[in-house]
């Protein structure tokens, strides 16, 4: 059962994210990804690879994976099911409100408006912490340690690699109005406390 739970997760996901960003291609364009840097490219396939894989590979046949399986409770693998049902609205709700400003990308469109409302009000790249709690939850439900690790990895690498990057490409696009954005919103995780 659970391997269906995953496969539904995951295909929903990847549907929800196809529709919005095939209309943003429509109404925008798209910036290739052969602009980005090389190490953003290389450090983007070094792990989304294995986690992708993981999971397809979980998908196509449990036991392709018991290696790296962990002993888990039900309730674990019936969490993961709750927070992964969860994603599903969420990555919907974070692209419609992107809308044409969605990219594949670290750089920024032409036409890029800077987005503060809807999840953005809270967090400034809610698309990473959606993916990430999506990996997570496919981790639980497929008890599986090397997805997790991997889900752990993209949080790390896209924390201090991807969004400082990011960053400094809507710095030098909105300036002072990006600035203090930043300041009343966390990146990847809401912010405890705002600065009165």
């Amino acid at each position: 059962m659970f391997r269906w739970v995953v496969l539904i997760l995951l295909a929903g996901a990847l549907s929800i994210s196809a529709f919005h960003r095939r209309r943003a291609r429509l109404q925008s364009g798209a910036i290739p990804r052969s602009l980005e840097e090389t190490r953003l490219i290389i450090g983007r396939v070094f792990v989304a690879f294995p986690l992708f894989g993981g999971a397809v590979l979980y998908i196509i046949n449990p036991s392709w994976m018991t290696w790296a399986s962990f002993a888990a409770p039900s309730w674990v693998r019936w969490f993961g099911i709750v927070l992964g049902l969860f994603t599903l609205p969420a990555v919907h709700w974070v692209l419609k409100t992107l809308g044409q400003n969605v990219s594949e990308t670290v750089l920024t469109k032409d036409q890029q408006e800077l987005v503060s409302n809807g999840p953005y009000r809270w967090v400034r790249h809610p698309l990473y912490t959606t993916g990430i709690a999506l990996f997570v939850a496919l981790s639980l439900i497929a008890a599986n340690w090397f997805i997790l690790l991997f889900a752990l990895l993209a949080l790390i690498s896209i924390r201090l690699v991807v969004v400082p990057r990011e960053e400094q490409e809507l710095s030098a696009r909105f300036g002072t109005e990006y600035e203090q954005y930043i300041q009343r919103t966390g990146a990847i995780f809401p912010r405890l406390r705002t600065e009165d």
